[in-house]
């Protein structure tokens, strides 16, 4: 039996009955507090009560913490974050569940950061479930018949390095957590288009925070994603932008009155010039010296991201391909993959990545040979990104044009 409404067990009906019993004192707390929305809850425990209520009760403190109760009528995010925060609400699913458009590839990662604190975007992003959740009430009462999930797209396209930056997937992954945590058993089916080669590394950052349950709602589409989404979406509840037949008033085909498409954000917006970041380890270079840091990759598609600042002053940075395995080489011995300069990294901290094309040894090489009179010390981290391999594999199969689960292992 599915756990939901006109579909329990005899064991789980026992539950339910059971359940509402324990809560019996914050029900008048809760948004709605009906069958439908009591049985999000154990499934999203798997009928556990203990568990199940537990997660109920942190709920109660999160929305009275968050003002959930008014939080669509007395909260705005600020200028920046309405104008530069990519997404929307548009349309519904041939069934009447509302869609929900994110838009990665326009999103200035740092520059949402730099100019809104992360509790701010985290609180936005919290006020857009309860714009989700009030949508699905209002449909339910427009059709006579119970919605309460959502239908998200992932609009993939210029999904880049940028978007990897080590405080913006924090912040992401706090946001994955708050949507696990707080709304439950919400997702109906989430479609990824437009996926780059890039991919199978985002989501492999983000996969361990993801329940099984949402995992298995995932779907990568192919080249034909138009045509997949038109099996789920009527042509006029879809952008023109995205295979469909809606346009703004105006006749604008990406429907920008629903849906923020981001940008660069001005600088003018900014409020600080760096995220505090605290690093893994720590390096004394000698005056007229160099250490090296090596880093063993396996498989191309691998992601190599830094993070470093130094104390005092600058300091020069490269990464290397060892062309000799086991021994430290010169600079001048080994391929250069990226080229060393000298960063003011004692001014202001330094994060980048790369995608390693080739597997090998790589070497990130901070540079103090300039300095004939000063040590440097150096605060940085190295990460290893890995992608997904079977998202990665199933990208490739998706020249044939088909659609696929994303599988879970």
């Amino acid at each position: 039996m599915s756990g939901r409404v006109e579909d329990l067990s005899p064991k789980q009906a026992e539950a339910l009955a059971k359940f509402r019993g324990n809560v019996q004192d914050m029900l008048s707390s809760l948004p709605s507090p009906d069958d439908y929305f009591l049985l999000k809850w154990l499934r999203a425990r798997n009928f556990n009560l203990q568990k199940s209520e537990a997660m109920l009760r942190k709920h109660i403190e999160f929305r009275k913490h968050m003002d959930l109760e008014d939080i669509l009528k007395n909260w705005q995010p600020s200028e920046v974050v309405r104008l530069y925060l990519s997404g929307g609400l548009c349309g519904h699913d041939q069934e009447g569940h509302p869609i929900w458009y994110d838009v990665v590839g326009p999103i200035d990662p740092k520059g949402l950061l730099f100019s809104a604190s992360k509790q701010e975007l985290i609180k936005t992003k919290v006020r857009d479930c309860e714009m989700l959740m009030e949508e699905c009430n209002m449909q339910t009462k427009k059709l006579g018949t119970k919605i309460e999930e959502v239908v998200m797209i992932y609009d993939c396209e210029g999904l880049a390095l940028k978007h990897l930056w080590k405080p913006a997937i924090e912040t992401y992954i706090e946001v994955l957590t708050m949507y696990e945590d707080h709304y439950p058993e919400s997702l109906k089916r989430l479609f990824i288009i437009k996926a780059p080669r890039l991919f199978p590394v985002a989501y492999n950052l983000v996969k361990p925070f993801l329940s099984e349950d949402t995992r298995k709602k995932i779907m990568v589409l192919g080249d034909n994603w138009k045509e997949v989404l038109q099996k789920y979406i009527s042509p006029d509840q879809l952008p023109v932008y995205y295979g469909g037949t809606l346009t703004d008033p105006d006749g604008d085909p990406k429907c920008k009155s629903k849906i923020n498409y981001g940008g660069d954000i001005p600088k003018s917006y900014y409020v600080r010039d760096q995220v505090k970041q605290q690093y893994e380890q720590s390096v004394t270079i000698n005056r007229g010296s160099s250490h090296q840091v090596d880093y063993e990759i396996l498989f191309p598609g691998c992601v190599l991201r830094w993070q470093f600042m130094s104390e005092g002053a600058d300091i020069g940075f490269g990464v290397f391909l060892k062309k000799k395995v086991g021994q430290r080489q010169k600079a001048g011995e080994m391929t250069e993959v990226k080229t060393s300069v000298r960063y003011n990294a004692h001014m202001v901290p330094e994060d980048d990545s790369m995608t390693c094309s080739e597997p090998g040894i790589y070497v990130l090489r901070f540079d103090n040979t300039y300095s004939f009179l000063h040590s440097k010390k150096v605060n940085f981290s190295v990460e290893v990104l890995l992608p997904d391999k079977v998202t990665e594999e199933q990208i490739h199969q998706l020249g044939a044009r088909t659609e696929k689960k994303l599988s879970l292992t």
